[in-house]
């Protein structure tokens, strides 16, 4: 299967009003026969149990929500590294049923903005790639119809992108804040786009 989650919560505030959006997107989506269920969630908790719920294997999964460097976030429920953490319980119990779901050659893929950048976001990569053991794929720029410095790493190998990559301000150590996307800028694709390139994977030697 195919999946596709969005953040339902977004409905105004300092994080805009994309819920409206996301839902049209993951529509258009799945009549174009991009993706086979989509789900607006309101925390990960509910994400992740609604993905345990499918009874097929999972070959991929999209992520549409707000992020920063090193995590993505539902509402203010973040995804980040302390989710796999031996103290993180039920949330780390979750994600390691969802490794057992994946397929081989499956891809998680987050498409938020900046999630990969910065140091703490190629760490976030490298953790994840590791702990689920299938490629992810996500951006170091702030996202919107134009969607850059997209990159994709597979388990066991290390990130090769910049971590100052889409940094606007601040340092890798210390983002502050961030580039937004544009067609010129490095990895672009679009909203409407829906396969990372091959050679946009770090797959290591």
């Amino acid at each position: 299967m195919r999946l596709l989650v969005y953040d339902r919560t977004c409905k105004g505030g300092n994080g805009g009003n994309l819920t409206h959006a996301w839902a049209l997107g993951s529509k258009l989506y799945k009549g174009l026969r991009r993706i086979d269920a989509s789900k607006g969630v309101t925390s990960w908790d509910e994400a992740l149990d609604w993905i345990l719920e499918q009874n097929e294997t999972i070959d991929e999964i999209q992520y549409w929500g707000h992020g920063k460097w090193g995590y993505a976030l539902v509402d203010d429920d973040r995804l980040d590294v302390s989710s796999f953490a031996p103290t993180s319980g039920i949330r780390r119990a979750k994600l390691e049923a969802l490794a057992e779901r994946l397929s081989p050659d499956a891809l998680v893929w987050f498409r938020c903005c900046e999630v990969f950048g910065a140091h703490r976001g190629i760490d976030f990569a490298q953790r994840l790639a590791d702990f689920l053991g299938v490629r992810v794929a996500g951006h170091t720029y702030v996202i919107g119809y134009h969607q850059s410095g997209l990159h994709g790493l597979s388990p066991g190998v290390r990130a090769d992108w910049s971590p100052e990559e889409g940094l606007a301000e601040g340092t890798a150590d210390a983002p502050v804040k961030g580039l937004w996307s544009k067609p010129w800028s490095p990895r672009t694709i679009s909203c409407l786009s829906n396969t990372v390139p091959a050679d946009w994977f770090t797959l290591g030697t």
